[in-house]
């Protein structure tokens, strides 16, 4: 993988056709090292949020060996690249296929559920192994979450304890409990308020639990959207453990993936044609910026020019390279007023489900990676700058000192 010191390096160079996927792996290091500091249980890094090899090095030299995957693929890609990782299927619903492959050639002993046919299924494809170990998936609230995620997965709270039962009597090794709070939460209650309900339940089933799961949704900086800081999270989940009603020795695991690579990738994307306030590119919603259009959210931005621009900031609607009228981000994304065809933009913080969202249609989505060195934007870690081109839509503009 190629390098540079910074991404307006590239303005001093050809530039590739194509978008250029920035990566800084010292940012995945750094985030990981926080989190196996100040987390106190084990961390599964949440593969889909980012399987790039440059991302999952980096989290191995910074001690990370739990993995959670989604898919029999992705279980296959740590298997061979981590033959000594800790993998977890922690995808509720899999199909009969998934489970035989991952547990029989993959060596995949733990795997997520929230109904009793899904339960059916792991024991039959498993050939009734007695040393799996079973996490119960709970549906809780997304209040608070930039991203709900409550209403595919999850086994209810009057449902659970009959199923946390049934789970208790298949397996012989370890029972876990497990919930999503949604992406992107900015409340640090919701985890408390997700672990007193899980113990509820786990009361009123009556059953001794081995593992809490509190899932992902650890939060990213972008504009509009500052998180607490990452260790409210962290005491609140450690309060919230203390007081359920788990075995003595019962572990504690969370399964973050925005927050540990969201600061350590961004996408240069160039310039193709500007009608007023809409900037045509050639990246979009089926490339890597796939939660800047379909989620609506706003990204830092800035342009990447050797001599900087004077101009005033103003806000831009983006597009990118495809006939699909959904390949739109309102944004709105705060850039010089002169910008032009054929300027570079940066936009940041697409570390997670950025490159990892990419589609080939319309024959896009062609990216080069290079890595850099910088850190430009905020970080939940207090290592990178604070200084980012995240500007608010109205400044006063600094008076010129007469002459």
């Amino acid at each position: 993988m190629d390098s540079v010191l910074s991404p307006l390096d590239l303005t001093a160079r050809e530039a590739p056709d194509g978008p250029v996927a920035i990566a800084r792996p010292h940012r995945v290091h750094a985030a990981a090292t926080w989190f196996r500091k100040n987390f106190p249980g084990e961390v599964f890094y949440a593969v889909k949020a980012n399987p790039s090899e440059w991302v999952l090095d980096a989290l191995w030299s910074a001690g990370i060996r739990g993995f959670d995957v989604a898919s029999d693929t992705e279980a296959a890609l740590i298997a061979r690249k981590f033959p000594e990782a800790q993998i977890a299927f922690m995808h509720p619903v899999k199909s009969r296929r998934a489970i035989a492959r991952a547990f029989h050639d993959y060596g995949v002993k733990t795997f997520a559920l929230d109904s009793e046919d899904e339960l059916e299924k792991i024991l039959a494809e498993t050939n009734g192994a007695k040393d799996l170990t079973l996490v119960v998936r709970f549906a809780v609230s997304g209040d608070g979450a930039a991203y709900p995620l409550t209403r595919k997965f999850g086994v209810t709270a009057e449902e659970a304890p009959a199923l946390l039962r049934r789970v208790r009597q298949s397996s012989e090794e370890m029972l876990g409990v497990s919930f999503h709070v949604g992406s992107q939460c900015m409340r640090t209650d919701a985890f408390r308020n997700a672990m007193d309900m899980v113990n509820r339940a786990i009361v009123n089933a009556g059953v001794v639990v081995d593992i809490v799961d509190v899932g992902g949704g650890f939060p990213a900086i972008y504009p509009g959207m500052t998180p607490p800081p990452m260790m409210d999270y962290v005491n609140a989940i450690k309060n919230g453990f203390e007081e359920m009603f788990v075995a003595q020795n019962a572990k504690l695991w969370a399964e973050p993936g925005r927050a540990l690579v969201a600061e350590a990738g961004s996408t240069v994307t160039r310039v193709e044609l500007r009608k007023g306030d809409a900037l045509y590119l050639n990246d979009g919603a089926f490339g890597t910026l796939f939660d800047a259009t379909h989620l609506n959210w706003a990204f830092p931005a800035k342009l990447l020019r050797q001599e900087p621009s004077r101009a005033k900031l103003a806000p831009f609607r983006l597009y990118g390279p495809t006939c699909d009228s959904m390949d739109a981000a309102a944004g709105p994304f705060m850039l010089p007023a002169d910008i032009q065809e054929g300027d570079l933009i940066e936009i940041g913080s697409l570390g997670a489900y950025g490159t990892a969202m990419g589609t080939r249609f319309n024959g896009f989505g062609e990216t080069v990676t290079i890595e850099s060195k910088d850190s430009p934007w905020p970080s939940m870690y207090g290592e990178a700058s604070s200084v980012v081109a995240m500007p608010k839509r109205k400044r006063a503009p600094k008076k010129q000192p007469q002459v």
